[in-house]
């Protein structure tokens, strides 16, 4: 401080702070020596408090108004007095300005994910990121404790200081409020309140608070996502029967899109056993159980004369079904009987039964079915 700093020393003061910062949480009124004077009036606007330090010590906190300080430094002769000191009083006097609205720009994130123990999906590691509030409540203890002689003491001092702690107790709160994966996102508003409660107690000695704790988004790994789609598909479609079907539909589908061979004969499989599955699910077309004899069928009656002028039906293809692993399967036209050969489900020993017959017979004592077997070998003959 140079002359005319010493000089404008010697009145008395008038003490007071407009901050156009937007960021600084204290600030101590510069006074040449630290030597306010006797009777210095002292202005507190709203949204502030003032702490008087004198002679070292923390005097008195000063709400909003204009205040009267009362110090040992008299103009001029507290400075003639201290002759032995440099004509500098020993007396000394601190204002800190302490800023009490809410700074509302603070973002925190977790650079590291948080693990959960989820009843659906289990250990899941999940992301979060958002914003807070932080507001002084406690002049003096942010004084002791945080600010201690600095001058200006600003958000980027304490920020970091908060985000940490903040990452420190993600963990525990989204655990203690046992809320599952899939319904964190409708929860968000009662975690970040308990989330600042719980940091304003952890803060309460430094006489910080955090009143408002918003959590902006909960991310989880890709294959979590993924499971979650899955999910959503299956309760779409009703049942597992459904899905599968859902899913031989999307096999199709990417079949048809690559052709060649090996685009066709996925494209075949699924076809067949998406077929399958819709001839047992359609009512009318069932099959006798596979036992192996069937009592004798009735007679189908004789069909009447038709006039001269109407054709007849067409015939209807018989549907065939197999009895496969003591498991039956089907029914099946002969063109899907062709893939059957060639999947090793049809040979000549396989039981066969369609509308009409007495029983199930072996596939080779059905002269219909003989083409379809032609390039079939029959079963060996017993080893000797």
């Amino acid at each position: 401080m140079g002359l005319m700093d010493r000089i404008r020393g010697e009145f008395i003061d008038i003490i007071e702070w407009t901050d156009d910062s937007r960021d600084t949480i204290v600030w101590r009124f510069p006074r040449h020596g630290n030597e306010i004077k006797m009777g210095a009036r002292l202005v507190v606007r709203e949204s502030q408090v003032a702490v008087f330090v004198n002679e070292g010590r923390l005097a008195d906190v000063y709400q909003p108004g204009t205040h009267t300080l009362s110090t040992q430094n008299m103009p001029v002769l507290s400075t003639l007095k201290g002759w032995k000191h440099g004509f500098e009083s020993p007396f000394k006097a601190e204002v800190y300005f302490v800023t009490t609205r809410q700074f509302t720009d603070f973002k925190w994130g977790t650079q590291n994910p948080v693990i959960l123990r989820d009843a659906d999906f289990g250990m899941v590691r999940v992301r979060a990121f958002g914003t807070f509030a932080a507001q002084v409540v406690d002049a003096a203890a942010l004084l002791r404790e945080l600010v201690g002689t600095d001058p200006q003491f600003r958000t980027e001092e304490v920020g970091e200081h908060l985000r940490q702690l903040i990452v420190s107790k993600l963990g525990p709160a989204l655990g203690a409020a046992g809320v599952p994966l899939l319904d964190l996102a409708t929860r968000q508003d009662g975690i970040g309140r308990q989330l600042a409660e719980s940091l304003t107690l952890e803060l309460a000695a430094t006489g910080i608070a955090v009143p408002r704790f918003h959590i902006e988004n909960i991310s989880v790994p890709p294959e979590v996502e993924a499971a979650i789609d899955t999910r959503s598909r299956m309760a779409v479609t009703g049942n597992l029967d459904d899905y599968a079907k859902l899913q031989a539909a999307d096999a199709m589908t990417i079949a048809a899109a690559n052709p060649g061979t090996g685009g066709d004969a996925v494209g075949l499989g699924v076809g067949m056993a998406l077929g399958q599955r819709i001839a047992q699910s359609t009512p009318g077309t069932t099959a006798p159980p596979v036992p192996a004899a069937q009592p004798p069928a009735q007679p189908a009656p004789a069909p009447a004369p038709a006039s001269a002028d109407v054709p007849p039906p067409l015939p209807t293809a018989p549907r065939w079904f197999l009895a496969v692993g003591g498991q039956q399967q089907g029914p099946y036209d002969e063109s899907a009987l062709a893939g059957q050969v060639a999947a090793g489900n049809l040979t000549r020993t396989t039981l066969v039964w369609r509308s009409g017959q007495a029983a199930w017979q072996p596939a080779d004592q059905i002269p219909e079915l003989a083409s379809l077997l032609a390039d079939v070998p029959p079963p060996l003959p017993p080893q000797g």
